[in-house]
């Protein structure tokens, strides 16, 4: 009995041991990472950084937070946030957003709120913490620019998952419902028929490959940049507007889009009249599109359907015949 006792005291003060220094090691880690941004020039600020949830959990709850990179612009503060994990398992974490965070672009500040905002991570065994699969939950979602926008979001996840062979492609799958867009973006519709204030759904399924992987340095360095996109299905529902988009593009290194989107529109003429209004279609060239997807819907066998190809090519991008200007750049800053 005395041997047990022994064993199970020694076991105790081990396990002790082994969380303090976990703990430590986490915290010393985590300032040392601080210091090295402000080194580089970052501002890099917190108030307090402590770990709790001894025994089985690391919990470490960060206050006051400011980061911003000078390079491009871009800013984030928060009163606090969470990094959650099991003491046996390190490479599982939780992290939890406040209900209220600030985000600063150089052109606009951005206020976050969020009833829920919490995601996990699981990352593979290496020092560069290399991200092996990820998911975000947003309930609540609330943006609220000092430009004078604001959208709203009732539920959204975000999951990524590293596909088998390769460190740098990843499955992405994205849902969101309950869309509410700035209300002066829903006054340039207000006379399109079928639309209702808020957008249905809103789903996204692809594989995503980087010019490098998701770890520790794509915060510390610069962003890994998307070099394919392989779109299985993007569908969107705006009242009794359908649109599903699929193909494949190739990125290049300035984020210049190439490649073809099949994009299959149901009541495309409300869509067109949409596209109208919000100024992407001038008012000279809406009678000539209007005759052409007329004639591309009529080839589909469905007058109010549409299914031809969007054209990315050198830089600018084409839906059937019709040029439709530049094509979108897609670097992340």
């Amino acid at each position: 009995m005395r041997k047990l006792t022994f064993i199970i005291i020694v076991a105790v003060l081990a396990w002790g041991g082994y969380w303090f220094a976990g703990s430590t090691a986490l915290e010393r880690g985590m300032g040392l990472w601080f210091d090295q941004r402000r080194a580089t020039g970052w501002q890099a600020e917190y108030t307090s950084l402590a770990t709790s949830g001894f025994p089985n959990r690391f919990d470490t709850t960060i206050k006051g937070l400011t980061l911003a990179d000078p390079e491009t612009g871009l800013a984030w503060s928060a009163p606090f946030f969470q990094i959650l994990a099991l003491s046996y398992n390190p490479g599982h974490i939780i992290v939890v957003w406040p209900e209220t965070q600030t985000i600063a672009t150089p052109t606009q500040r951005i206020t976050v709120t969020a009833d829920t905002m919490r995601g996990s991570a699981v990352f593979n065994e290496t020092t560069d913490l290399n991200l092996n699969r990820t998911s975000i939950i947003l309930e609540g979602l609330g943006l609220s620019s000092n430009n004078g926008w604001a959208n709203h979001l009732e539920h959204g996840q975000l999951a990524m998952r590293q596909i088998e062979g390769s460190e740098t492609a990843y499955e992405l799958h994205f849902d969101a419902k309950g869309i509410t867009p700035a209300s002066d973006f829903i006054k340039r519709f207000e006379n399109v028929a079928l639309l209702s204030d808020v957008i249905t759904g809103m789903d996204i399924t692809a594989n995503i490959t980087f010019d490098a992987p998701w770890d520790r340095f794509a915060i510390e360095r610069a962003r890994p940049q998307i070099t394919q996109i392989d779109l299985d299905l993007l569908q969107a529902n705006w009242g009794q507007l359908d649109l599903q988009l699929a193909g494949l593009l190739e990125i290049d290194a300035q984020g210049v889009p190439s490649g073809q989107i099949t994009v299959k529109a149901k009541n495309w003429r409300e869509m067109l009249a949409l596209a109208h209004q919000g100024g992407l279609v001038p008012s000279a060239l809406l009678p000539t599109i209007t005759d052409a997807l007329s004639f591309l819907a009529a080839l589909s066998g469905n007058k109010s359907t549409i299914d031809t190809p969007l054209t990315f090519r050198n830089g600018f991008v084409a839906f059937g015949p019709i040029p439709l200007g530049p094509a979108p750049n897609f670097s992340i800053p």
